[in-house]
This record gives structure tokens, C-alpha cells and sequence, in this order.
């Protein structure tokens, strides 16, 4: 697998937090004739695992109406504390009183989340509409309060996932296409969304909205959920299934059916979105006391081929879209390996529990890109890294395709590996050279174990332009591992892909270290 990429200057993304979930200001792309999300034909009655997929095919071949996005007056401006002042009352959960392993609970429409989402609940293959009423919210302002019907504008899960017999909320569908979930100990970082089109293109991207969602009441004693997902944009229809494990790690098992309305040249498969302000390999820009702030450190990936890439996240000057080939992926996720309170010293914030999240294709997922999308940001309020699979031939209007993968959200990637792994990156002045970068890599994990003490270890760093100098590789006994230094002296490049590998005489010992360097 290859790195390669462009740098373009675009206008940065904002990205708004609100309440528990993550989205961009711009939610759905293309503004249609309104319809009220009760006209979804066939959503109701019979239900079965190809109901969605029937609603989704048959919208396919018809023009996108976007929902209802029009409020009452009082509600038309919300500001962020007004919209977080509506409180969902936990009492009226759907399923609280019937001592299952969860229930739901649901967001007003208002501040970013103006669309109507349809919500129907599932029991015994039947389908019904989730009623709505304004008395299902407590509200700081009475006045806010509004006898319309409404409807909502997402869900929120909730399971005993840190004490026995306390549910805590763990997932979260809010906001166009996204969700976003944590396991036992986590709290929200990184988000995930249904499908990505246009991501990184300076000529902009279309969001897809989840516009219904399907609860199927859960069995007693059963400690997994089903859920479905309606897509819809103007690009686009889909149909999901998500059966959701919360525990230990939290388990997404997708099943999707994808239907274009129109030809798509940049579809993004299980897309991942993260925020990345700056870490110790990239600080030299940002004036913080902290010593790091990220969801995510690094895109991680695993190849067809067995190779185990990790790439070092960026917050550059410039928008960086950066792609890695590959065929039948076995996975890639947005990664955070820091989990030592001192990594961040932030006491509010608290990066070092934020979820990784990996994606693991099931299936052959043919030939395609793993795509780095890195958006420049001033702050850590921006979600500005995007990752997903692209796949290499276009999605064609009229056909239907079909991705199935599994996601986990946790402490480190699902699998243990024979590989010693990126323990950190460093990057920093040279203090006898202005156009000099010092690089230092540290490398710990399984082989320091059994390997013999006089083991020769040797890296050999490579770039793809510019030169590098003063190559070191020596024992870090504080992680029981080793670290290699040099120096990149970038000359005239304006764009440079580094790797390394740490190696014994019988061959690589690591997985590959990948960085894209830009002034």
C-alpha cells in the first residue's frame, strides 16, 4: 500500500458539538419539497429485515424531498443552551417499564437539528410509529414548549454498561448521517456516519440524512439490539441494519443496501470522523499548555495483503487528502493509543478516554482507497479528520450495492498482533540546521518479549522527497522497546511521505510507520 495525495487551501469545516452528538452546521445537502416524515409509505405495519431496503429502492427511483425542516417561531433560532435546556424525561423511555437491557430516549427538533426524523418501533414484525408529545421533555424555558406535533430529530441508547442495573446512554444517532457510540469506562470522541460524497472536495459534500429509524423492542435477558436506518439525500437512498453489542467494547454489526439516484465519483464506505488539534509530532503551530489534544491520534490500517500501516494524524496548514490503494481490506480505524491521563493533563476533557474505532469489512470489499481526509483547525471544537473506504469503481445510478462490516468501539484495535507498534511520534527543530526536522519513533510491543537481548535491530527510513540524515536506532528501556531518530531535510519539496519499519536481519519485526510531511 502506497501513500499518495493532494494539498489544497480550502475554507476550514466548523463542526458543532451539541448536547451528545457531533455534526457539521450544514446537515442535508440540497433542499427540497418538504415531506413530513409520516408519509413514508410501507413504514409502517408488517416488518420484516427487507422492509428498509423495499422503502429504500423504491425512493431510489423517485425525486429526494427532504423532510420537514419548518419550526414555530420560538423555536426557529434556538442557541445552544436553549436546545440543551429540553431534556427528555428518563421515566418516559421507550421501554423503561419493561425491565429489558434497554431503552431509547429522543431529541427535540431545533438549534442544528431542524429535520423531522420518523421513528417507529418494531414488536413481534409489527411497525408503528413512535407517538410524540411535548409532555416527553422537561423544558428550562416554559416558554419553549410548544403543543405542535413536532416529532423528533434523533435517539440516544441506553444499557447498564458501566453498573449493573444503572442504564447510562452509549450510542447516540444525531445530526444528518451521524452516530457516534463508547464502551464500559469511554466517554464520546469520534463520530461515524452512513455514507460520505464529496468528502475533501473543494467544491463541496453532500451530507445524507438518516430519515427514519426502526427499533425492534428487544427480547428479555438478550443483550444486543436491533436497529434500522433509512438514507436519503439528494444523491442517494440506503437501507441499514445495525445489531449493537454494548459492553467491554461496543460491537456494530452494519449491513447495507445502497441505491443512487444519480453516478457517485467519491462514495465513502463506513465513514469515520475525528478531531485532531495537535500532539508532539505536530505542535509547532499551536501555542497550548497541554501536551497533546486529539479524539484520534492516527488512522491505522490492515491491508489485503497483511500489511499493518499506522499514519500519524496531522493538522496542517493546508487541506490534505490522502489515499492508500488496496484490495480486499481487512481494516482501518481512526486510532487512540494515548490512554495515561498525563498524555493530555486535562482535566474536562478527558481525551485519554476516548473511543477507537475500527472497521472491519466482511466480505470482499474488491479494490479501492482508504481515504485521509486532514482539514486544517484552530481549535479543538472542529471535527476535521474524515476516513472511509472508497471503492475504485463509481457507484452507478440505478444499481444497488451492498456493504456488510462490523465496527468496534474500544480501548485499541480488536485483535492482538505478533508486530511491536508505534508506541509515539516525535517531530522537532535541529538545533544546528533551520531546514531540518528531527524525527524520533518509538516502537514497543509482543517481539521485545522472547527476542534475544543482543538482537540487531536497524530501520531504514525512506521519502518521497527530500533526504534523510543521521539515522539512529537504540534501546528505550522505559517501554521496554527501542526508538529510532533522524533527521529529513526537505529542500525544495512542498510535500513529502515518510515510512519506516523497524527490522531484524530475518526482516520487518514492526508495523509500518507512515507520516505526510508539509511545511
Amino acid at each position: 500500500m502506497r501513500e499518495t495525495g493532494v494539498s489544497v487551501k480550502v475554507q476550514r469545516r466548523d463542526v458543532i458539538r451539541a448536547g451528545a452528538g457531533a455534526t457539521l452546521a450544514s446537515l442535508v445537502g440540497g433542499l427540497a419539497r418538504p415531506a413530513r416524515a409520516e408519509e413514508i409509505s410501507g413504514a409502517t405495519g408488517t416488518f420484516d429485515d427487507s422492509t428498509v431496503i423495499q422503502i429504500a429502492r423504491r425512493l431510489s427511483n423517485a425525486a429526494y424531498q427532504a423532510p420537514d425542516q419548518h419550526l414555530p417561531k420560538v423555536l426557529d433560532n434556538l442557541n445552544f443552551d436553549q436546545y440543551r435546556g429540553i431534556a427528555y424525561r428518563p421515566e418516559r423511555a421507550l421501554w423503561a417499564a419493561d425491565n429489558l437491557d434497554f431503552d431509547a430516549e429522543f431529541f427535540p427538533r431545533g438549534f442544528l437539528y431542524r429535520p423531522r426524523i420518523a421513528i417507529y418501533e418494531v414488536v413481534n414484525g409489527q411497525s408503528s410509529a413512535v407517538p410524540y408529545s411535548p409532555d416527553l421533555f422537561t423544558y428550562a424555558d416554559p416558554a419553549l414548549k410548544v403543543d405542535d406535533n413536532l416529532g423528533f430529530a434523533g435517539l440516544r441508547l441506553r444499557a447498564a454498561i458501566n453498573t449493573p442495573g444503572v442504564k447510562e446512554e452509549f450510542c447516540v444517532f444525531l445530526g444528518a448521517s451521524y452516530f457516534r457510540a463508547i464502551a464500559k469506562g469511554q466517554i464520546y470522541g469520534l463520530s461515524a456516519r452512513g455514507f460520505a460524497d464529496g468528502t475533501g472536495d473543494p467544491k463541496g459534500e453532500e451530507f445524507a440524512l438518516f430519515r427514519a429509524f426502526w427499533l425492534e423492542k428487544p427480547r428479555p435477558g438478550v443483550q444486543a439490539m436491533v436497529l434500522h436506518a433509512l438514507l436519503d439525500s439528494p444523491s442517494l437512498t440506503g437501507a441499514f441494519r445495525f445489531t449493537i453489542r454494548p459492553g467491554d467494547t461496543t460491537v456494530f454489526d452494519v449491513q447495507t443496501s445502497l441505491f443512487p439516484r444519480t453516478a457517485i465519483e467519491q462514495s465513502g464506505i463506513a465513514p469515520l470522523t475525528g478531531m485532531y488539534y495537535f500532539d508532539a509530532n505536530d505542535h509547532n503551530h499551536v501555542d497550548d499548555w497541554r501536551p497533546a489534544a486529539h479524539d484520534s491520534e492516527a488512522l491505522q490500517m490492515w491491508t489485503g495483503s497483511g500489511q499493518q500501516l499506522f499514519r500519524p494524524l496531522r493538522n496542517p496548514l493546508d487541506l490534505q487528502v490522502s489515499t492508500f490503494s488496496d484490495v480486499s481490506p481487512r481494516g482501518f480505524g481512526l486510532m487512540q493509543r494515548r490512554r495515561a491521563f498525563h498524555d493530555f493533563e486535562d482535566l474536562a476533557l478527558h481525551y485519554e478516554k476516548r473511543p477507537s474505532l475500527w472497521i472491519e469489512p466482511i466480505g470482499d470489499w474488491g479494490a479501492g482507497w482508504v481515504d485521509l481526509v486532514e482539514i486544517p483547525t484552530p481549535n479543538e471544537v472542529n471535527d476535521n479528520i474524515v476516513s472511509f473506504w472508497r471503492p475504485k469503481e463509481p457507484l452507478r445510478a440505478g444499481q444497488e450495492y451492498t456493504y456488510t462490516y462490523r465496527m468496534y468501539w474500544g480501548w485499541d484495535v480488536p485483535f492482538p498482533t505478533p508486530l511491536a507498534r508505534i508506541g509515539a511520534t516525535r517531530v522537532g527543530a535541529v538545533t544546528d540546521s533551520s531546514d531540518a526536522r528531527f524525527f524520533s519513533i518509538d516502537f514497543a510491543g509482543a517481539p521485545f518479549d522472547h527476542l534475544p537481548k543482543d538482537t540487531h535491530f536497524h530501520v531504514v527510513p525512506k521519502a518521497s522527497a527530500g533526504t534523510i540524515r543521521k539515522v539512529v536506532v537504540e534501546p528505550n528501556p522505559d517501554i521496554n522497546g527501542w526508538r529510532t531518530t533522524f533527521e529529513f531535510v526537505p529542500g525544495d519539496a512542498k510535500v513529502s511521505d515518510l515510512s519506516a519499519t523497524l527490522e531484524t536481519d530475518s526482516g520487518p519485526v514492526s508495523e509500518q510507520w507512515l507520516y505526510r510531511w508539509t511545511p
